[in-house]
């Protein structure tokens, strides 16, 4: 996933505007611009001497990201105020231009300070992020719905058709007028006020969800006393396991983790039905327990204060209102997409569940199948049909060869880039890697962080983002970052992932390379700041190459030997590839829906009852599988409730059928060929969304995209 960036692309979009004296009065607060001197120990309020201007980890406290970004706000504010004062008749170059030059500290600290709070938090940046929540919204606010500024943006926007503009700096005008609108600046004064009261409720609630979840998550996971249950788990697992309870102060047992997901890793190798249950249990359940982390109150409100939202912007939902600027357009063209694909995926899941019951039965296991048995199950039934054993998998999937060697490899095959490890840059945490990225001539394009590992001071799942942005009027060269949730490997053992695992690396590497090689002017429209249902194209498309027959065979290697998987086991893979395609459809799709359904809810509803509402829903769109729960419930899907991907989900199926179609384009054309990559480059990787992504799709690939290389990757065809 990538972890949107939203406080940055809205900065970015409000650094637009126009203004003469005949312009609105300014609303916004009179600024006292001296308030933004530096303190001398708080290295955030100048620019980092470091290479690319990378953060000094070294020399940041927790206690300097609340004033740092504070003052921020009252030095863009001051900037902002500064454009839209101005006397001078509006020009792209005073007001827009000026506009994506302003908030230089408030994004450069804004970057670091959210970076944190997702991948290595504490109670002081919790207590922060929570202060800054209602601020940060209204510093928005502030900026959007006022007349004045909003007066220049529009009078450059009407007259965009005369204005001597290049095609991105007309683009640029688009993106600024529609971000003032849908933030409410056609809103009369009343509207204006409620806005801004519901943007400021809507920001603390968001990271409400987050703050509980992540407390939830760390609170649900399942300690075990008797090692005999871990039966199934290898070595390094339960090692991994007895670390993650002596860290969590209970030396001498085992603690089984949650990842973010509804299913769990050990779910697959557990032979104990008893714990198994027990595992998914505390899975579905973990923010539901009724006690300071239960997330359901938070997410009532928080669906309400959106469909308000939505409704005063003249919306019918707040997915009408989400979708509205995507290349889907609306959410029954989101939704079309998702139910199109119930029937055929259920179908599938229904009679893989087959197999697995015939498995049970088989065994004498005297009970129907449930969600806690599928994976354990599913891998039997692969062994059966396909041969194919994880744990024989695992030892060629180091995670250093798999990156150098693979996700590396495959990008300097097909862009000319290399990666070279450095030790010299301060980073945040020590699990954390930094790398040179540099390109064909050796010129460097990017600085690259990885941290790959799973801790308690971490959310859930995977995303990228920059700490630097990519911004053709500083020259400044994107500084970017992955974070994993792998699980960490006791002292002295190898970190070795599933083929799940080696995919995501792929897949977040797709989204830094959307990152290296943006190439715009204008940072608004910069790297990954584009459509939800584009954004996850490139980083989707890149996970092909983790089986490309060069690729595989260049990391798929022995821990232990070096000897390169057998073919017979590479062959297995490959053949298996579609197994299990119905469940893991079905359990996208089911939260998919979730998503849709929740912000399809318009304003005058009553307040919904969490449970009850997810049941219903999941019934109503015929994916109410009992043995196939949604990826993510309702009351932990931090995607929707406090990652930016309100009514936006269905985005990774939508991205799916264009990075299938693109893959064929490449099969068509040669495969992994510098050529291929050079023109994917061009086309797609370094544009951002300096320009109409539905018609460059379209001059890539030669004509519209087909979903029928997606419907065949997945075996639904």
């Amino acid at each position: 996933m990538l972890r949107p960036l939203l406080l940055s692309s809205a900065i970015a979009l409000a650094l637009v505007a126009c203004g003469d004296r005949t312009a609105p009065e300014s609303t916004m607060p009179a600024t006292d611009t001296t308030a933004t001197a530096a303190p001398a120990e708080n290295a955030l309020f100048t620019a980092s001497t470091l290479p690319f201007q990378a953060p000094p980890f070294d020399k940041l406290k927790d206690a300097d990201y609340q004033p740092a970004i504070e003052a921020g706000m009252r030095q863009h504010l001051a900037e902002i105020r500064t454009i839209a004062d101005n006397a001078d008749a509006p020009t792209f170059e005073n007001t827009i231009e000026a506009m994506e030059r302003s908030g230089e500290l408030l994004t450069r600290s804004a970057n670091v300070f959210f970076m944190l709070t997702g991948a290595h938090t504490n109670e002081t940046l919790q207590a922060a992020e929570e202060a800054l929540a209602p601020k940060l919204a209204e510093h928005s606010s502030a900026i959007y719905l006022d007349p004045a500024l909003f007066a220049r943006v529009k009078t450059i926007f009407d007259a965009r058709d005369t204005l001597e503009l290049t095609p991105e700096q007309k683009t640029v005008v688009e993106h600024t007028y529609d971000g003032f609108v849908r933030a409410g600046a056609l809103l009369d004064d009343a509207g204006k006020a409620e806005m801004r009261k519901l943007s400021a409720e809507a920001s603390t609630l968001s990271t409400t969800f987050g703050n509980k979840l992540l407390a939830a998550g760390n609170a649900g996971g399942v300690f075990v006393t008797d090692r005999a249950e871990l039966d199934g788990l290898d070595d390094a697992a339960i090692a991994a396991a007895a670390d993650a309870a002596k860290a969590a102060g209970k030396d001498g047992q085992w603690l089984l983790t949650l990842q973010n997901t509804t299913q769990q890793p050990v779910l697959a190798s557990l032979r104990n039905r008893a714990l198994r249950e027990r595992v998914i249990a505390a899975s579905t359940g973990r923010a539901e327990k009724g006690d300071a982390n239960d997330t359901r109150a938070t997410i009532q409100r928080l669906a309400q204060v959106r469909a308000r939202q939505a409704q005063l912007l003249g919306f019918p939902n707040y997915a009408a209102y989400s979708i509205a600027d995507q290349m889907a357009g609306t959410p029954e063209t989101a939704l079309k997409l998702l139910t199109d694909t119930v029937p055929a995926a259920t179908a599938r899941a229904r009679a893989e569940l087959a197999k697995i019951q015939g498995v049970v039965d088989a065994q004498n296991g005297g009970f129907t199948a449930g969600a806690a048995d599928w994976d354990f199950y599913a891998e039997q039934v692969r062994k059966a049909e396909f041969d194919l054993d994880e744990s024989q998998i695992k030892p060629y999937f180091e995670l250093d060869r798999v990156l150098k060697d693979g996700v590396f490899f495959a990008a300097s095959q097909l862009y000319g880039i290399t990666a070279t490890e450095r030790t010299d840059i301060p980073v945040y945490h020590p699990d954390v890697r930094v790398f040179d990225i540099k390109d064909e001539d050796g010129t460097q394009i990017a600085l690259f962080y990885l941290d790959p590992f799973k801790r308690d001071s971490k959310q859930g799942g995977a995303w990228m983002g920059n700490f630097v942005e990519q911004n053709g009027l500083t020259g400044t060269i994107p500084v970017v970052y992955n974070v994993e949730n792998f699980t960490k490997p006791a002292a002295g053992q190898p970190a070795l992932l599933s083929f799940d695992d080696v995919t995501t690396l792929f897949h977040e590497f797709g989204h830094a390379l959307h990152g290296f090689f943006s190439n715009t002017k204008y940072p608004s429209v910069a790297g990954t700041n584009t459509p939800r249902d584009f954004v996850e194209f490139p980083s989707q498309f890149n996970e092909h190459w983790a089986l490309d027959p060069k690729v595989f065979a260049n990391y798929a290697k022995h821990y232990q030997t070096g000897e390169a998987m057998p073919q017979e086991l590479v062959d297995k893979i490959v053949t298996a590839r579609t197994f299990n395609q119905g469940y893991a459809t079905t359990e996208y799709l089911s939260a998919a829906l979730l998503d849709l359904a929740w912000h399809m809810l318009p304003a005058d509803d009553a307040e919904q009852d969490v449970d009850a509402f997810e049941k219903q829903a999941l019934a109503k769109y015929k994916v109410d599988m009992a043995a196939v729960p949604p990826r993510y419930r309702t009351s932990y899907f931090n995607h929707i409730w406090g990652g930016g991907y309100g009514a936006g989900y269905y985005a990774y199926f939508g991205a799916e059928v264009l990075d299938h179609d693109t893959f064929q384009w490449f099969r068509e054309n040669g495969g992994l060929t510098r050529e291929n990559g050079q023109i994917f480059r061009d086309k797609i990787l370094s544009i951002g969304h300096s320009r109409d992504l539905k018609v460059a799709y379209r001059e890539f690939r030669g004509k519209e995209p087909s979903v029928e290389p997606l419907l065949e990757h997945r075996g639904l065809k």
